[in-house]
């Protein structure tokens, strides 16, 4: 008879896993408990790279994948759709804790199915501010969590506001620093030689629709090229998420198809990724990237528009607006003083398995109760 108890972690991109990878490897190596992976979302779409290939060379077994998803249907789909195949599987697996990273739909509905079903859910990252849709996923998932595995400090004091119990919440870092700080990355060469990358100078891009400004994003996009094409730079270019107003950003991309200077990709593995932002010019877009692994790296980010808005700003990082000009003039500066900062260290220093592994083996919180009570500030 198996008394293993079991933890689901949910991951819907390849950003998530990269956060989840280490704490999974820590249930691995416990005898008292074992993991599954419930694989959704992007990773199961052909045209962002089909990462859970990925999850799967990476060794994991005890993986379920489902498709909650195609290509452009909204956000409110998305989430019915995993709602209702996750359902299906925690009726007939009964995890123990539910394991949900961050702010994205599938977040969301692995905080919905937990709930419901009286099994703990552990959320990663709550806390936190972004000033978009993402914000008011992210404190939904607070709400429906019974623990909270916050990066920082500050990240805490929001879920106390909240109302949930300080006993519940549990600083232990951004799990993905354990793996930058691992010294198992692999080598600029051989990152470079398997995705057939010439340049020995570059700076990466990421640049992911503003739901709340979707009109204007095929624009953006477009003055965004426009400023890279200009610059006379070479660049790493990786696919934006799957949030509305992605095809306006692709379709932009494709005036840079037979230009020698951009390098194109709908995925890199996370941790080549990790790899290449270590060694890029700068980090530009509006991606969390650009806010925590790039500052943790020391690299130079040039933050476009608003989706980053409320976010901590460490001093790498140089916001700019979505006009070619704003984004040339950023490129430009980082650009002639191929700057290093200090590391950021506000969101961990890489002990984030370690905490999870203590938290596991803590007893009190196997004998949490499923019914929350919101906690009044004194």
């Amino acid at each position: 008879m198996n008394n293993k108890k079991t933890i689901l972690f949910l991951s819907g991109t390849r950003a998530d896993f990269g956060k989840l990878k280490s704490l999974i490897n820590v249930v691995d190596e416990l005898d008292e408990f074992q993991y599954k992976i419930f694989v959704t979302g992007m990773h199961l779409l052909k045209r962002y790279g089909s990462t859970f290939k990925e999850i799967e060379n990476s060794g994991f077994k005890n993986i379920h994948k489902y498709i909650n998803q195609h290509v452009g249907e909204p956000m409110e789909m998305i989430l019915a759709n995993t709602i209702h195949g996750l359902s299906r599987y925690v009726h007939e697996n009964r995890p123990d804790m539910i394991v949900v990273h961050g702010d994205r739909v599938e977040a969301l509905a692995g905080a919905i199915v937990g709930s419901m079903n009286n099994i703990l859910v552990a959320h990663i990252e709550g806390g936190e501010r972004s000033g978009t849709i993402d914000e008011l996923i992210r404190h939904s998932v607070t709400k429906l969590s019974h623990l909270h595995l916050v990066a920082n400090e500050e990240a805490k004091s929001r879920v106390l506001q909240m109302g949930e119990e300080e006993d519940n919440i549990f600083v232990i870092g951004s799990a993905d620093i354990d793996i930058m700080k691992s010294g198992n990355l692999p080598s600029l060469e051989s990152v470079k030689e398997y995705y057939k990358i010439p340049f020995d100078e570059y700076h990466i891009v990421m640049f992911h629709p503003v739901t709340t400004e979707v009109e204007m994003i095929g624009e953006y996009a477009c003055n965004l090229v426009d400023a890279l094409v200009e610059s006379n730079q070479n660049y790493i270019i990786v696919y934006p998420n799957n949030d509305h107003g992605t095809n306006e950003i692709i379709d932009a991309y494709k005036k840079l198809d037979k230009n020698e200077r951009f390098k194109i990709f709908p995925s890199i593995r996370f941790e080549s990724f990790l790899t290449l932002i270590e060694y890029a010019k700068s980090m530009i877009g509006n991606s969390s990237a650009g806010i925590r692994e790039a500052p943790i790296c020391g690299v130079p980010t040039i933050n476009i528009g608003t989706r980053q808005d409320s976010r901590f700003k460490s001093d790498s990082i140089i916001d700019c607006g979505y006009d070619k000009q704003s984004v040339m003039d950023a490129i430009s500066k980082v650009s002639k003083g191929c700057a290093r900062y200090k590391a950021c260290e506000y969101f961990g220093n890489g002990n984030s398995a370690n905490e999870f592994r203590k938290l596991l083996l803590n007893d009190t919180i196997w004998k949490l109760s499923p019914q929350k009570n919101f906690k009044d500030l004194e």
